[in-house]
């Protein structure tokens, strides 16, 4: 039980700090950095980071899938 309280503060002390990053390939930053708002460049950001997101919430939901399928315990 004491195990599993130590993985639960684990995961949401590592979900609480985070650092922002830039995703942004030289050449976008190079275009994207001549613009005076900036607020293309946030754009494309966002987008790149939603892109790169949605394999692993594939995988992940594949996982679960795959989780519940074999290792759900039966009743009855």
């Amino acid at each position: 039980m004491r195990n599993i309280k130590t993985k639960i503060v684990f995961i949401l002390l590592t979900l609480f700090f985070f650092v922002q990053a830039n995703a942004q390939c030289a050449m976008c930053r190079a275009v994207l950095e001549s613009e005076e708002g900036q607020s293309t460049a946030q754009g494309v950001n966002n987008g790149i980071v939603y892109l790169m997101a949605i394999p692993y919430l594939l995988i992940g939901g594949i996982g679960l899938a795959i989780y519940l399928k074999f290792f759900r315990t039966k009743k009855g």
